[in-house]
């Protein structure tokens, strides 16, 4: 058994478990994913799959082989090295748990 996507036009519509068999048999374009792969690592040590697990709603590059989420704000930019948004200031690495403000482009410490 393994995970599969369902994309319709490039966005993805639903993640189900099934035999590849079942999947040959459904309308549509399926495409397979890794629930243990983030960012091109797989967490397992195995071999990534497609960068990232499949997320409804998410993006996928067909021409890249990617999957991707959602971009959180307008101002992340996409890293293809990972297929992973990126902040335009990096995450605090002081232990505290930050939101992002958007109208003013910075990091906030949550309350």
């Amino acid at each position: 058994m393994a995970h599969f996507a369902k994309i319709e036009n490039k966005i993805v519509t639903d993640v189900i478990v099934a035999e590849q068999e079942h999947i040959d048999g459904l309308d549509g374009t399926w495409v397979q994913t890794s629930y243990n792969t983030y960012g091109g690592v797989h967490s397992d040590k195995g071999t990534p799959l497609r960068y990232n697990y499949a997320r409804i709603g998410g993006n996928y590059d067909a021409s890249a082989d990617a999957f991707y989420n959602v971009k959180p704000s307008d101002s992340w930019t996409l890293d293809t090295d990972t297929y992973t948004w990126k902040p335009p200031v990096e995450y605090p690495d002081d232990g505290k748990l930050y939101q992002w403000d958007e109208a003013n482009k910075q990091w906030v410490e949550s309350d």
